[in-house]
C-alpha cells in the first residue's frame, strides 16, 4: 500500500473514531442523566425508590445482554444499520418516558431506550477495535470516553429544564434531539475490509499480546480466560452503577445535594457539582487508561485502576458528608472506573481476535447488565440498615479483589490463553502447507 493510500486510510479510521464518539455522547445521558430523574418521579408520583430503580436495571440489563445478538448483525451487515436502528429506539424511549403515568409505562421505556443505547453502545466499540488494531486500548477509551463523559455539558440544562418545566419535558426535548443526532450519524458508518486492518495490524505494540487466530463466540465462551474476564467486569461494575444510578439519593441522604460547593473558581451546589466533574472525569480515564494499557499491557493497568477504586469508594463512605470531599471522592470514584469499558474490550480483542470483535466484546459487556442487576438491592440494603455504609463497604472490598485478581489470576491465564492460540494457529498452517 503506498503512503498516501495509508494516509488516507489512517484519516478515515480517525473519522470513523469521531463518528463513534458522538453517537456515544448523544446515548449518555440515557445512563448518566438518569439519577437526576430518580427523586422529581418518586415526587410526582409518590413511587417507591426501589420500585423507579428496577427501570434503570431494565435499562442496563437490555443495554447489554442483547448486544451479541446486535454485534452479530454489526458483524454480518455492518454498523449503520444497527445504529441507525438504535437511534430511533433511544429517542422513542424517553419521549414515552416523558408520558409515563405508571411504573409499567416507565419499564417499557427502560426496556426500548436499553436495547437502543446498546445497539449504538456495542457498535460503536466494537468498530473502534476492528479500525485499531494496533491501539485497541486508545480506540476502545476515545469512543467509551463519549458515553463516560458525554452527557458532562447536559448536565445543568437537564437540571434547569426539570426545575423549570418538569421531568416530563427534559425526558422529551433531550430523547428528541439525541435520537436525530445518532440516526444522522449512522448514515455515515462503516466497517473496515480484512485488507485495511491488515494495513494496521503490524504495528501492534509489542508489549500488548495478540492473539494468533480468530475466535468464534462459541470458542471464546468455552475459555476459561472468557469467564475470569466477565467475573472480574461484574465485580468492577456494580460499585459504579450504583454510584451512578443513587448518586442524587445519596447526596440527599447525606443531607448535602443543595450545599454550595467552590472549587477551581467555581461554586455550584455539591449534587451538581459532582455530577458533572464526575462525567469529565469518567470520559477522561477511558482513553487515559487505554493508553496506559497499550504501553504496560492491561493486567498490571486494571491492577492500578481498580485499587484505587476500592480505596476511592471506601474514602467515599467515610468521608462522603462533608459536600467538598463528596465532590472530590465522587470524581476519584469515576475516575477509577469509567476505565473498564476500555480495558475489558481491548482485552477481549487482543485474546480472541478481530474478525469476531464486535459480537465478543458484546458477550463480554453483558456483564455490566449481570452488575446492574444489584442496583434496586442498595436501595433496599440501604433502608434496612439505615446508612449506604454496607453498600459501600461491599463495593470497595469487590474492587479490592478484582485488583487482586488481575495479577495473581488473570495475567497468567492470559499469557497461557496465548501460548495455546499461537501453538493451534502454527499446527494449522502446518497442515494447510502440506
Amino acid at each position: 500500500m503506498t503512503t498516501d493510500a495509508t494516509s488516507s486510510l489512517n484519516r478515515t479510521r480517525w473519522l470513523q473514531l469521531v463518528f463513534g464518539v458522538i453517537c456515544m455522547c448523544m446515548i449518555a445521558n440515557m445512563q448518566y442523566g438518569w439519577t437526576f430523574f430518580v427523586n422529581p418521579m418518586q415526587e410526582a408520583h409518590g413511587w417507591d425508590r426501589a420500585a423507579i430503580q428496577v427501570a434503570f436495571s431494565i435499562f442496563i440489563v437490555t443495554e447489554t445482554w442483547l448486544v451479541p445478538v446486535e454485534g452479530w448483525f454489526v458483524d454480518k451487515y455492518g454498523p449503520r444499520v444497527v445504529v441507525l436502528f438504535g437511534g430511533i429506539l433511544c429517542g422513542l424511549a424517553w419521549v414515552l418516558n416523558s408520558y409515563a403515568t405508571t411504573l409499567t409505562t416507565l419499564y417499557i421505556g427502560a426496556a426500548l431506550g436499553g436495547i437502543g443505547a446498546g445497539a449504538v453502545y456495542g457498535t460503536c466499540v466494537g468498530n473502534s477495535l476492528k479500525w485499531f488494531p494496533d491501539r485497541r486500548g486508545l480506540a476502545a477509551g476515545i469512543t467509551a470516553a463519549g458515553f463516560g463523559a458525554g452527557s458532562a455539558l447536559t448536565v445543568i440544562p437537564i437540571q434547569n429544564m426539570i426545575k423549570n418545566q418538569g421531568y416530563e419535558a427534559a425526558f422529551f426535548y433531550f430523547g428528541v434531539g439525541q435520537g436525530i443526532v445518532i440516526t444522522v450519524i449512522a448514515l455515515f458508518l462503516m466497517a473496515p475490509k480484512k485488507e485495511q486492518i491488515a494495513a494496521f495490524a503490524k504495528n501492534v505494540v509489542a508489549k500488548v499480546a495478540q492473539s494468533a487466530r480468530d475466535f468464534s463466540p462459541k470458542e471464546m465462551l468455552s475459555t476459561p480466560l472468557f469467564w475470569v474476564m466477565y467475573a472480574m467486569f461484574v465485580m468492577m461494575a456494580a460499585g459504579g452503577l450504583m454510584a451512578t444510578a443513587q448518586l442524587g439519593p445519596i447526596a440527599k441522604d447525606f443531607g448535602i445535594a443543595d450545599v454550595p460547593v467552590s472549587l477551581i473558581g467555581i461554586t455550584l451546589p455539591a449534587l451538581t457539582f459532582a455530577a458533572a466533574i464526575d462525567r469529565v472525569l469518567n470520559g477522561l480515564t477511558r482513553p487515559f487508561f487505554g493508553w496506559v494499557s497499550d504501553q504496560i499491557g492491561r493486567e498490571n493497568t486494571m491492577f492500578l485502576a481498580f485499587a484505587i477504586e476500592g480505596v476511592g469508594i471506601y474514602a467515599l463512605s467515610v468521608f462522603g458528608s462533608n459536600p467538598v470531599l463528596f465532590v472530590i471522592l465522587t470524581g476519584l470514584v469515576f475516575f477509577a472506573w469509567g476505565e473498564i469499558y476500555s480495558l475489558f474490550p481491548a482485552m477481549c480483542g487482543d485474546a480472541f481476535g478481530s474478525r469476531f470483535a464486535t459480537t465478543n466484546a458484546g458477550l463480554l459487556y453483558t456483564a455490566k447488565g449481570t452488575a446492574a442487576l444489584i442496583v434496586p438491592f442498595t436501595s433496599i440494603l440501604t433502608t434496612a440498615t439505615g446508612s449506604w455504609h454496607a453498600v459501600f463497604i461491599s463495593a470497595a472490598v469487590l474492587n479490592i479483589v478484582a485488583a487482586v485478581m488481575a495479577l495473581l489470576v488473570l495475567k497468567p491465564l492470559a499469557a497461557a490463553h496465548g501460548r495455546r492460540s499461537a501453538q493451534a494457529a502454527g499446527a494449522a498452517k502446518a497442515v494447510a502447507a502440506e
